[in-house]
């Protein structure tokens, strides 16, 4: 029985929506179009090249993924894209690409264990019973030093991490911490320092890893007994890049197994690269001893970039991807959107998609139309700072009464609440929560939750004006 191919489309479009935002799929999957189903080939029209380059850069292992789950593991992807929308039939028609990530040498394990039997880790995490491992370096080509603007705000940073590059362990840099609020440039930094290194030094073992996937191969070691493996393995590593360092707080065991690799990786030379969202002195929930150690080298923040380095920016990206936009929209771009380096590209990216797939050209009423749009659409971050307001707004008291000792019901509930919300709405820490709310530890905003959580399920009344809250805060 013939497979349908609008059926096959629509189940990839379902296990994709799942995993992207609501804006990006309507934005770069909505106008796909499903042509053809040649055995295993599923050829797909895309409106441009540029759609065509974008998807490849950003959604190809999650489109590669839905399609072999449709059509089996030899299952194909083909694009056909319009060169001419105007007339029938102008198009072209090109394979999906096999990007590879940049690799790491092999490297031999020191323990001798004769277990296994994989030749390839596709994660940074050991497989015991090998002599030799291939290791991912989990780079990303295109956030490299080409495409990172140089500007006053982040000057001192991209400076120490080219000298880096050029003598990895070995200058005064080491640790490198990078900080910076989100959407400025962190990881995009410490990618391009590991791919720099990887140029100049090809036989260095270089790992990026974020450190969440960190934290859960340690509990995964720890639940096999191969703590050791673990510990052995990341000891191998050259250049080792943690990217948010600061979810480490409060986990003590992984600190502890941290601050023992910090230091071997340290004497021995190599060098160590870390982001965060906050300097080392404000970073709460980590231990002293470590803190320390994030004060040996530089400590180098990413500030909001200034109006030449946005306009920057995006002639950069405009250049890259071979596209023209009039200097009076560029700028109305740059003046625009001014906090937030991700917002500015992703509100680009939608003006170039929008005037690709409506064949608009890109003129000055568009981009206010696009603007208005985006910024209106884009999901707002929600802050604890605006949590507490809406909470305390809800309840008529002030945030001075809502932090105060107070054990009254009503403002001990709202504490309560607001941990709660902050929680569930942000990706603080329960120590940075409780720092925000009152000055209380984690184990008072673990309580809180868990308050707020019985009361939800036993207590109806309770349960609406939580819902009233939310809603108010989602706004």
């Amino acid at each position: 029985m013939a497979k349908d191919i609008n059926i096959i489309w629509n189940n990839c479009l379902s296990v994709i929506k799942d995993n992207i935002d609501e804006h990006s799929f309507s934005t770069w999957f909505s106008p796909i179009k499903p042509l053809k189903l040649d055995g295993n080939v599923l050829t797909i029209q895309v409106p441009s090249s540029f759609f065509y380059e974008w998807i490849e850069e950003h959604y190809i292992d999650l489109l590669k993924k839905t399609i072999k789950k449709e059509l089996g593991r030899d299952g194909k992807l083909e694009y056909n894209i319009l060169v001419d929308a105007s007339q029938d039939g102008i198009s072209v028609n090109y394979p999906s690409t096999d990007r590879n990530a940049l690799k790491n040498p092999a490297v031999d394990i020191p323990i001798d264990i004769n277990r296994g039997t994989s030749k390839e880790i596709p994660n940074p995490f050991i497989i015991p019973g090998l002599k030799k491992i291939k290791i991912n370096s989990q780079l990303v080509e295109s956030l490299n030093f080409d495409n990172f603007v140089e500007g006053d705000c982040n000057r001192l940073a991209r400076s120490a991490g080219l000298a880096i590059a050029k003598k990895p362990g070995k200058t005064s840099f080491n640790p490198l911490f990078i900080f910076s609020d989100t959407g400025l440039g962190k990881t995009h930094l410490a990618h391009a320092i590991g791919i720099e290194v990887k140029k100049n030094f090809p036989e260095k073992t270089v790992l990026y890893v974020q450190t969440s996937e960190f934290l859960n191969q340690f509990i995964d070691s720890v639940k096999d007994d191969t703590t050791n493996d673990f510990v052995h393995f990341y000891q191998m590593i050259d250049v080792l890049i943690m990217d948010d360092i600061h979810n480490l707080a409060n986990k003590i065991k992984t600190q502890d197994v941290f601050f023992q690799l910090f230091n071997n990786l340290h004497q021995k030379g190599n060098q160590i690269i870390l982001t965060s969202d906050k300097p080392p002195v404000e970073l709460e929930g980590i231990e002293p001893r470590l803190l320390s150690r994030f004060k040996w080298g530089l400590a180098a923040d990413l500030q909001v970039p200034d109006i030449e380095t946005r306009i920057a920016i995006i002639y950069k990206k405009l250049h890259k991807d071979g596209i023209d936009i009039s200097d009076d929209v560029v700028e109305y771009l740059a003046y625009s959107i001014s906090t937030n380096v991700r917002e500015l590209e992703g509100a680009l990216i939608s003006l170039i998609a929008h005037s690709s797939f409506n064949r608009k050209p890109i003129t000055i009423d568009l981009a206010k139309t696009m603007i208005d749009q985006y910024v209106r659409n884009s999901r707002r971050e929600i802050s604890i700072d605006y949590i507490q307001k809406t909470v305390c707004d809800y309840f008529n008291i002030s945030i001075e009464v809502m932090h105060s000792p107070s054990r009254k019901r009503e403002i001990v509930q709202a504490r309560q609440l607001a941990m709660y919300f902050a929680k569930m709405l942000t990706k603080n820490s329960l120590a940075s929560i409780g720092s925000d709310i009152g000055g209380k530890d984690h184990a008072t905003v673990l309580h809180a939750v868990r308050t707020v959580k019985n009361l939800i399920e036993t207590d109806k009344h309770f349960r609406s004006y939580v819902e009233e809250i939310e809603k108010k805060i989602k706004l």
